[in-house]
């Protein structure tokens, strides 16, 4: 398999996630799960990410389908289509699966995920975190990670357009 296909095996459907995901149960994996849009990817992520992975064994990202993405950021977003954002994420080493969902939160996707560990920034309070009962109920935790100061992909985008 090329360095691309090991890539591309991290990004995952609904269907074939379920099936690693009994995986790695069977394995007494610790599932932590995250969620954003990641349009241009920065140090600020890479940061939160990295951060993410150390609370488990795995770590689930849930990106926004490009459709979800516009309706949250607006018409101009993303920058990088679902498809380029998807492998990205998926080539970092700390990051274990990407699923795409469509819908305006992530709600039904951490219920189907069913994460030991849920995380967000600290920019929510832990229980108005979309999942929060979901995890709750089933005895896992949520975590907040603190952003990395001075990056985020709005403020690359405004730099380019001063540039």
């Amino acid at each position: 398999m090329s360095k691309l296909e090991i890539i591309k095996s991290k990004i995952f459907s609904k269907e074939s996630l379920k099936y690693q995901l009994v995986i790695w149960r069977f394995l007494s994996k610790k599932i932590v799960f995250t969620n954003g849009c990641f349009d241009i990817l920065h140090l600020g992520h890479i940061d939160y990410l990295s951060k993410a992975a150390e609370f488990g064994d795995v770590l689930i990202i849930g990106l926004n389908s490009d459709d979800s993405v516009r309706k949250i950021k607006g018409i101009n977003r993303p920058i990088n289509d679902e498809k380029s954002r998807a492998i990205i994420l998926a080539s970092l080493s700390f990051v274990s699966a990407v699923i795409l969902f469509d819908e305006d939160t992530p709600y039904n996707l951490i219920k189907f995920v069913q994460p030991d560990v849920l995380i967000k920034g600290s920019d929510y309070k832990p229980e108005d975190i979309v999942g929060y009962d979901i995890v709750k109920a089933k005895g896992g935790v949520i975590e907040t990670i603190d952003f990395l100061p001075g990056y985020s992909t709005s403020s690359i985008i405004d730099k380019i357009k001063r540039i």
